[in-house]
């Protein structure tokens, strides 16, 4: 995996000097919480209900050992013992003093972790495949271009002040698990026949108040000229997004405002003017970067474990999670690890101190070094030996992290919402709770096979609640918590926003609402169908009737 070089380390520790100067200077009143704002939200710190919340950076998901023990630190030192991953890879801290944020930043910088760029009208945090490197799907490892938009836009002047935030996912295998679609800009990594790379674009994906999918705007793009296309595209968003209008001023508005044709076109005219060898990667430096990504440590191991294989037939328990937290690797004999933060009744997203330092332990012993984070809120061991899975399993179970979920109905993705969001109308925790809780029989969730909730507390749709095959989105209906649900969103390569499926509930009609849908997906599937597969081929219906059937259940 990438190091931070000796520029990155000096430039991280010079940020963190100057923010402690600024926290000095509103800790003694000599700048108002308005002048402090610009300054403590370029430093990923954000005010909220009940304390400050920082947003900490994982570039494309990807953390060493020392990395999340570092995490674990600040948490146990500076938190009440745990954090929160996110659907951007990020993990936020929600119990922040402002007198501590300089040397949290601090303790971050010395494993080349930070915060910046998690908040503002900038680029923010790339994201990527969680099973980068470890796939057999894929064409390419996409951190390596993840890397090299990280490096040429942290701090780029131009796109520093755009009119609205900016994300870019990166993925590079058929199989679709960065959500692309949802993304400002989504890039999709090919390799045609003579071993040439290029790049599907899209552009103007994203959820929120007016979600959209992304379109595609350019097809074969060769990869070496992926940076000065997409300054193309940030100069003309840069030109005409809106500033007026907070709701208005994503990339989304502008290319469904001018259509997604139009808009390349401007793009393609923008990009054959512009100088690209002053800005795309030289080959000297995109091989530096690859090379911090090759492949070092596997060993030539036979594809079949009879450790393995006899543990599963020894331990049923095992077995099933073998069944939903085991993925293929691309090497012969290993096999990716699904560590999930969903057990039922924990809040989704959610890992104590103990856990990460777990987690690090098992991926320095396990797997390579490495750990992942996915944006469904849980964690992987990239790159585990299936003769070492057990073990793995054992410890994992231990720390409450080996619920064999991965997929299922429990495992949810879900905000913070009103229980720490100012914006938040609504919570998320507590229904993504009762959820769980109510689907914890482990036999029964293996009967209803893969079903995606995804919770928010707002429109902001942090728990990309309108990619769900179930979405949930809590709204304020006169003071009172309310939840509208939607039904057949998907993020995956058949991307697809969900359709409301009635009047909003109340908080205690939402988990049997839940309960009610799956009896009538279990009735109506035809074989091996999934929920959404049932959903799309019968329409809203059955699935309104059965909710709907008693007028009195909702206000």
């Amino acid at each position: 995996m990438y190091r931070y070089d000796d520029i990155d380390g000096d430039m991280l520790a010079d940020r963190a000097a100057e923010f402690r100067e600024q926290c000095r200077r509103r800790l003694a009143g000599e700048i108002t919480e308005d002048q402090f704002k610009p300054l403590r939200l370029m430093n990923g710190l954000y005010l909220q209900l009940h304390a400050y919340m920082l947003r900490i950076a994982i570039p494309y998901g990807t953390l060493n050992g020392a990395q999340l023990r570092a995490l674990a630190h600040v948490a146990r030192t500076w938190d009440k013992g745990y954090g929160h991953f996110t659907t951007r890879t990020n993990l936020q801290l929600h119990w922040i003093k402002l007198r501590d944020a300089p040397d949290i930043l601090d303790e971050l910088a010395k494993v080349g972790l930070h915060a910046i760029q998690t908040s503002g009208n900038c680029i923010r945090n790339l994201t990527a495949d969680p099973h980068a490197g470890a796939t057999a799907d894929e064409v390419d490892d996409p951190r390596i271009w993840a890397e090299a938009i990280r490096q040429w836009s942290t701090f780029h002047p131009e796109f520093s002040f755009l009119p609205r935030k900016f994300k870019i996912a990166v993925t590079a295998a058929r199989k679709d698990r960065a959500a692309i679609r949802v993304y400002d800009i989504g890039l999709r990594l090919h390799r045609g026949e003579a071993g040439e790379l290029s790049f599907e674009v899209l552009v103007g994906g994203g959820l929120g108040r007016t979600p959209y999918l992304g379109s595609t705007i350019r097809r074969g793009l060769p990869a070496r000229h992926l940076l000065s296309y997409l300054q193309a595209i940030l100069r003309v968003f840069n030109r005409h997004g809106r500033r007026d209008n907070l709701w208005k001023a994503r990339i989304k508005v502008l290319v469904a405002t001018l259509g997604a044709e139009e808009f390349a076109r401007q793009v393609e005219a923008e990009w054959e003017a512009s100088d690209k060898a002053a800005v795309d990667l030289p080959d000297t430096e995109l091989a530096r970067i690859r090379a911090a990504f090759a492949p070092t440590g596997f060993v030539t191991l036979p594809p079949v474990s009879a450790a393995f294989e006899a543990a599963k037939a020894a331990d049923s328990r095992f077995a099933r999670f073998a069944r939903h937290n085991i993925k293929p690797h691309k090497r012969p004999g290993y096999a990716i690890v699904d560590v999930s933060l969903k057990a039922p009744g924990e809040t989704p997203g959610d890992c104590s101190a103990d856990q990460m330092d777990l987690v690090a332990d098992l991926a320095e012993r396990f797997s390579l070094g490495e750990a992942r984070v996915a944006y469904e809120q849980n964690l992987i061991l990239p790159h585990v030996k299936l003769g070492d899975v057990p073990d793995v399993y054992r410890a994992l179970a231990g720390a409450g992290l080996a619920t064999p979920n991965i997929g299922l109905i429990s495992d949810i993705i879900a905000c913070p919402g009103l229980d720490y969001c100012a914006l938040a109308n609504a919570r998320a925790i507590p229904i993504a709770q009762a959820i769980a809780r109510r689907f914890a029989d482990p036999a029964l969730a293996e009967r209803i096979g893969e079903l995606k909730i995804k919770i928010s507390g707002c429109v902001n749709a942090c728990g990309h609640h309108h990619v769900g095959h179930i979405g949930i989105l809590g709204v304020d209906k006169k003071g009172e918590e309310f939840y509208q649900l939607t039904l057949g969103g998907s993020a995956d390569d058949a991307a697809s926003l969900g359709a409301v499926l009635g009047p909003a509930l109340p908080a205690d009609r939402v988990a049997p609402a839940i309960d009610q849908m799956v009896e009538v997906y279990l009735r109506e599937r035809r074989g091996p169908e999934r929920f959404l597969d049932t959903y799309r081929r019968t329409g809203l219906a059955p699935f309104k009737e059965a909710v709907y059937a008693d007028a009195h259940q909702v206000a």
